[in-house]
């Protein structure tokens, strides 16, 4: 790694690089703290903040390379932390961390929201049922494979299998619950309503384990690269796949609880109000400010659960890659 050249560019940018509100910048490493779930937190708004989905091509260029300025320590007088922290935020928003392409602006981390309502809106019918069910999963699958860990190929066929099984399962979920919902004759209508709007969680949360599983199951099979302190190969491990997939299948069983609980409480509530009752056009736009609210909340709480790049003893994992390296831990990418 390039200490001698990242201690040259600190002392370059200093002291017009010192700044009273960002912390000294680190580069390659993240701005808060990731022990901590308030740190990811922090970090996470960074990654899915949507203004950086209107970020041009000259602007994500200017800051990898005044990254790569700071790198070769090469940066020019009087830029300062702050600015490399804004440069380090577009970069990790944008580019793969593995790959460091840029990755198709409605598969980042954000641009679940108009799913989001298609997935609550009541009253539907089994052909909108799976119509938002078979959407929503077309596009976690692209999601998935977008932010998976690309430390290995990834051919074709696995995409299309992870595709077909998270669609079939949402859609097959979905629609059971639904049929269950609708002969369950001794709820009052109204019980219905709601038991119907709280169908897409179950159905959402099992298919989206299914998806990642599926869409990453080459990890499983391949292994994921794992590194040292210093950001040096140790080797392939399939165990820290296995532990990267849980903790992905992990924030995809969290993400959809506030969005798709929340809302429909707070919606049977205001749909009682004077101002719907008396508007019912208001309640499409009503719905989609609660279900925004949500998805704003939940996508950050979720996705915080665990680090991007982890952390796990070399003891947990295969002899080889032990004895491969004399630190006591590793990192890999997760992926989100």
């Amino acid at each position: 790694m390039a200490d001698t050249a990242t201690t040259a560019s600190a002392a370059a940018a200093s002291p017009a690089n010192a700044s009273t509100d960002a912390p000294p910048f680190q580069l390659g490493k993240p701005r808060f703290q990731q022990t901590s779930f308030y740190g990811r937190f922090r970090h996470f708004l960074d990654i899915i903040d949507p203004r950086t989905l209107f970020v041009t091509e000259r602007r994500l260029r200017e800051a990898v390379q005044l990254l790569e300025d700071y790198k070769h320590g090469t940066l020019r007088p009087g830029v300062t932390n702050e600015q490399l922290w804004g440069a380090q935020k577009i970069k990790q928003a944008i580019l793969h961390p593995d790959t460091n392409e840029k990755i198709f602006m409605p598969f980042r981390m954000s641009g679940e929201f108009l799913l989001v309502v298609g997935l609550l809106l009541p009253n539907q019918t089994l052909a909108s049922t799976v119509f938002w069910q078979w959407l929503n999963q077309s596009h976690n699958a692209c999601v998935n494979y977008a932010n998976r860990n690309a430390t290995k190929p990834s051919p074709a066929s696995k995409f299309i299998q992870g595709y077909l099984g998270a669609v079939i399962s949402a859609v097959s979920i979905a629609v059971g619950l639904n049929v269950l919902v609708q002969k369950a004759n001794k709820f009052t209508p109204a019980t219905r309503l709601l038991v119907q709007r709280f169908v897409p969680f179950p159905a959402v949360a099992s298919a989206n384990i299914c998806n990642v599983v599926l869409m990453r199951y080459g990890e499983l099979e391949e292994g994921i690269d794992v590194l040292d302190a210093d950001g040096n190969l140790v080797g392939s491990s399939k165990i820290a796949a296995r532990h990267a997939l849980l903790e992905t299948a992990l924030t995809r069983v969290v993400l959809p609880m506030p969005i798709l609980v929340l809302p429909p409480i707070v919606m049977s509530m205001l749909e009682k109000t004077a101002l719907l009752q008396a508007r019912p056009r208001l309640l499409l736009p009503v719905q989609s400010l609660v279900c925004l609210a949500a998805f704003g909340l939940a996508l950050p709480l979720a996705i915080s659960l665990f680090p991007q790049m982890s952390e796990i003893e070399t003891s947990q994992l295969e002899p080889e890659i032990a004895r491969a390296t004399s630190s006591r831990t590793v990192v890999y990418n997760k992926g989100l």
